[in-house]
């Protein structure tokens, strides 16, 4: 498994530097990205629901042993959605 080092060579890792820039930036532009990210969330949820015709209890089972089973992709992808996120945060906030 990967773990994250918040002290790294590059002074912390994607995710700090995500919730540094969530915390520092423009206000609103925050705001619209994390909006864009329940969004997101919910279409997904509803994707899955019509997709596995499961319902949402039986999904949650399902997400969480895939975060088991799959924790070192989840944290990549992760990873790439902080730094996804910040670059887009940081080009838009100047």
């Amino acid at each position: 498994m990967l773990y994250e080092d918040e002290d790294d060579f590059f002074m912390g890792s994607p995710k700090s530097k995500f919730f540094d820039i969530i915390f520092n930036a423009n206000k609103d532009l925050v705001k619209e990205k994390l909006l864009d990210i329940v969004d997101r969330y919910n279409a997904m949820e509803i994707l899955l629901e019509q997709n596995l015709q499961k319902e949402i209890e039986e999904i949650d089972i399902l997400v969480k042993t895939t975060i088991y089973e799959q924790a070192d992709e989840i944290l990549k992808r992760n990873n790439d959605f902080f730094i996804g996120t910040v670059g887009n945060i940081l080009t838009q906030n100047e």
